[in-house]
Formats: C-alpha cells, structure tokens, sequence
C-alpha cells in the first residue's frame, strides 16, 4: 500500500461521505470512487458498505484503515527523524590522533565536542603520526591528527604550532650540556620528530650525548626528567607550566624563532562532507584559536 492509498482510507473513514472526502483529496467522486475500487481489489474484500447514510467500514475495511493510519504516523515520524538528521549532528564522528595530542589536548577538544553534540558518537584511535595516515588511507577514521611535516596530498589544516624545550631539573642553560654527565631521555616517536632533534643536536654540537636512555611513552620521559633523572626535549603541548624544571627553548641560529612541531588537522575532501565531521572541525579549530591566542599573550 502507497501512502497515497492510506491517506485515501484514512479521509474516507474520518468523513463516513464520499463527497466531503473527494473534496478533501482534490478528486472528482469518480475518480475517488474508481480509486476506491482499486485498493479494495488489491485487498481482495469489501472495504466500505455504501448506503445513503454513508460510508460505512467493513470488519475488513477496519483492519485496513488501523493499518492505514500506523503507515502515515510511520512516515510522520521517518519524516520527523530525517529533519532532525538535517538540523542536528548525528552518526560516529572516527578520530586518528597522534598519541601526543590525544593525551594532552584533544581531551578538552572532546569534552566541548560532546556537550555540544550529544547525539554523535565518537570512535578514537591513538598512535604515531605515521599510523595515523596508514588508518586515514585505509578508511579506519574520517579525519586524523598528525604532527610534524605532514606528508597529505588530501585536505589539510594548520591548528597550531609549538615549542620545544629542553626540560630538565639542574640545567639552566643549553651549553651546560657540555660540562653535564646527566643522561639525554628520549621517547620513541616517529622518524621525523629523532630527525628534528638529531639535525638541531648536530648544529649545537660535535660529539652525542655522553648518556642516553630511551624510553617507550613520551610521559615517560617527561616524569623522569620531571623527577631529576635526566634531561629531555618536549614540545610545550606536553607542559602545563605545573613543573618544577628548567625550561629552555631550542634555539635555531638559522632561523629567527626557536625549533617548533606543527599539528595537523588531515583527512579526504568527502569525509569534511560529513556532518559531525564538520562539527568537529568547528570545535577543533575554536581550540586551536584559543591556544594561539594564549601562546601570543592574548586574553
């Protein structure tokens, strides 16, 4: 049965009058008739018993028009549902993010994601920015959030830059390497990131850290610099300003600001399409804004 036909049953049991209900659909009472027939043949039983008092169901004609009436509160509804899918931010929003991110930031990005929009769901994965581009190639996640030189030939966006520091608990100064028999703590990261801190090493210094210990986690690395064990270099996203350390930039003589680490905002052109994805997008870059500002002295 089409919604037409349950429309016609429904305005024929209200108004008990072929007349009224012709006049109700717009139709000739031939033609409301002749459609009549043509539901109660595709019914195969008597619908309605015609007398000069009116339309009355029959015990058939009554079972029909209860499932007349369940079809169009049906389609009300899916009609309902589809205008709220339109107006509101539905669906699972999937998030490929580097470790350092969601650790350190993305939380508070989520937090707001979720007030805000309480419908959607929120699918999040974790690891290394090379990992993040194998999820994003091979459909795990709709957007992903990547550091360092991000290597995308799809969408791309900038949401922020930061620091890096060499934090440590006795030294105060970068040439204080030279003289220090302290350990060098790292955390294993990508490729790019070692290459970054080897490249910057090598135009500070001729010779590699006296003593170095490596470490899986990059909060690791922090709490044993933290705890005076050793020294590290972290990016600021990494520091609340809470630590009881030394924190000295790295200084890069080739360029006018200190050595820096970009984060990325990637994922294909269809997946922005998406609505929670641009919902997501909204608030991400909000925080972004919030962070920049921050960074530059603004309130």
């Amino acid at each position: 049965m089409t919604v037409t036909e349950a429309e016609i049953l429904k305005i024929l049991a209200e108004e008990r009058n072929m007349r009224k209900a012709a006049e109700r659909l717009f139709l000739t009472q031939p033609a409301l008739s002749q459609r009549l027939q043509s539901i109660e043949k595709d019914w195969g039983a008597q619908l309605f018993i015609r007398s000069q008092k009116g339309l009355t169901p029959t015990p058939a004609g009554e079972l029909v028009i209860q499932y007349s009436n369940e079809i169009i509160v049906k389609q009300e509804e899916v009609f309902e549902t589809i205008q709220a899918l339109n107006s509101k931010v539905h669906g699972t929003l999937k998030i490929a993010c580097a470790s350092i991110v969601g650790q350190n930031w993305l939380p508070k990005v989520l937090k707001d994601f979720v007030t805000k929009y309480p419908d959607a769901k929120i699918s999040l994965m974790t690891g290394w920015s090379s990992e993040i581009v194998k999820a994003l190639y091979e459909g795990e996640a709709h957007v992903g959030i990547v550091r360092g030189q991000a290597d995308w030939k799809g969408k791309k966006i900038h949401l922020f830059r930061d620091m890096m520091y060499l934090v440590d608990k006795e030294l105060a100064d970068i040439e204080d390497i030279l003289t220090s028999d302290r350990p060098f703590i790292q955390f294993k990261s990508d490729s790019d990131y070692y290459q970054e801190i080897q490249q910057w090493w090598q135009r500070h210094f001729n010779h590699n850290p006296k003593h170095q210990i490596i470490v899986d986690q990059i909060e690791t690395c922090k709490q044993m610099a933290v705890n005076g064990i050793g020294y590290a270099i972290l990016p600021s996203i990494t520091l609340n300003g809470e630590e009881k350390v030394n924190k000295i930039p790295l200084t890069n003589s080739e360029k006018d600001h200190g050595l820096t680490r970009d984060t990325w905002l990637i994922g294909y052109d269809s997946s922005f399409e998406l609505r929670q994805v641009e919902a997501f997008v909204d608030v991400v870059q909000d925080h972004a804004r919030c962070l920049y500002d921050y960074s530059n002295g603004e309130s």
